[in-house]
């Protein structure tokens, strides 16, 4: 299996080069990302809880899903490729806000990424994949912003981020 690649990006978000994405979260170099928040009519928020065995943050609560663009690749491209291999599920998307942030992890690496937040509608169940996913769940915007606050410890650092400084551009209504 040939190991994923980042984008690397100044802080305008122009390409500066690749990088193998392990080698980037090591050295905690600055590269593209993205995170997509899926909404249904009800105005819910589909939240996943990331894979036990994930890298970092495993078992946490986070956005519909994330990841990051690979070379050429568009971040609508981006987030519907990873939402189907992800959620089992594709969507139109729209791009919200993008935002830079660096954040350290316990086990020695740094997600140092320009985040992409992007935008969706979906009704039905998503079809999730085991080896990415471990529980999903639809949840009002308002009742994460609480769960949050009561329990940080049970979310992602770049989930956190995006609640606390740009809440009011991932609401879709």
């Amino acid at each position: 299996m040939i190991e994923e690649h980042v984008i690397l990006v100044n802080e305008s978000d122009e390409q500066i080069g690749l990088m193998p994405k392990m080698e980037a979260h090591e050295k905690a170099v600055l590269h593209r990302a993205f995170s997509v928040f899926v909404f249904n009519d009800n105005n819910e928020l589909m939240l996943q809880q990331r894979a036990l065995d994930k890298y970092h943050s495993p078992g946490l609560w986070t956005n519909t899903c994330c990841s990051h663009q690979r070379d050429g690749e568009t971040n609508i491209e981006a987030g519907k490729r990873r939402l189907q291999e992800e959620m089992g599920f594709v969507t139109e998307l729209k791009e919200s806000i993008a935002f830079i942030y660096k954040v350290p992890f316990d086990n020695g690496l740094t997600e140092h990424e320009y985040d992409h937040v992007l935008l969706g509608k979906f009704n039905n169940v998503p079809r999730i994949n085991p080896e990415e996913v471990a529980d999903w769940k639809w949840m009002l915007l308002e009742d994460v912003k609480e769960d949050i606050a009561k329990s940080p410890e049970q979310y992602t650092a770049w989930f956190k981020i995006i609640f606390q400084k740009f809440y009011e551009n991932i609401n879709l209504k």
